[in-house]
């Protein structure tokens, strides 16, 4: 029997979902730290972006600001959260890593969405009296909700597959069934980890690409 049959194997054993150690318990740490760091960095990330964007200034910012958020180790940044006063403090290490993580793509994409509405339907809409606040929120927005909404997939996908490195500094989430099928040698338990972790990705990628498209389109860019 091959790894993927043995992962296939230990996923359809219903002993591997309950209890403290089991997939559901793993699964609900998991998606709890990701929500929250990715809805931290959405609160942090997206007014920024979308006010720089609107007002055409701070690109440098946004684009200094995603290089050094790319090229920082989350782990290292996690590992120094640990030795920390943070360190007792619960999930918040991780989520605190997370942030760092997730805010540069959608602090990118939301300042690059508003820079490229098309200029001259800005200007048609400030030649019909529009105040800024009506401009941001009934044409700007609207327009550059594509490329804010795949910053918000990708901060999400990157989010959950890193999440899995708070298992490697004793907390909990999807990455403990990998760390235990290390510890014990079980390599279809690993795979069995990494193809949740993967799912979990995929299905949440999914859900936000349905929200975008079933969500109406409004605005006066939209009419």
């Amino acid at each position: 029997m091959g790894v993927v049959g043995g992962a296939w194997d230990w996923l359809a054993n219903g002993a591997n979902w309950a209890g403290e150690n089991g997939v559901w318990h793993r699964l609900g740490e998991h998606v709890y730290v990701s929500g929250v760091a990715l809805a931290v960095a959405c609160a942090i990330a997206l007014p920024v972006g979308l006010y720089l964007g609107h007002l055409g200034r701070g690109g440098t910012l946004a684009v200094n600001v995603s290089n050094v958020g790319r090229a920082v180790p989350v782990f290292a940044v996690l590992a120094l959260f640990m030795v920390s006063p943070l360190r007792n403090a619960g999930y918040l290490p991780t989520v605190a890593a997370l942030v760092l993580f997730a805010v540069p793509p959608l602090l990118t994409n939301a300042y690059v969405g508003m820079r490229e509405v098309d200029r001259s339907v800005v200007e048609a809409a400030r030649g019909m009296g529009m105040s800024g606040g009506q401009l941001f929120w009934r044409v700007e927005l609207p327009l550059a909700r594509g490329l804010v909404m795949t910053g918000l997939r990708s901060g999400a996908v990157q989010v959950i597959a890193t999440a899995t490195i708070a298992a490697m500094v004793g907390q909990g989430g999807l990455g403990r069934i990998i760390t235990a099928g290390f510890n014990t040698y079980n390599t279809p338990q690993v795979v069995a980890g990494a193809l949740l972790v993967a799912a979990l990705a995929l299905l949440v990628e999914g859900v936000l690409v349905a929200a975008d498209r079933l969500l109406p389109r409004t605005g006066a860019a939209h009419r």
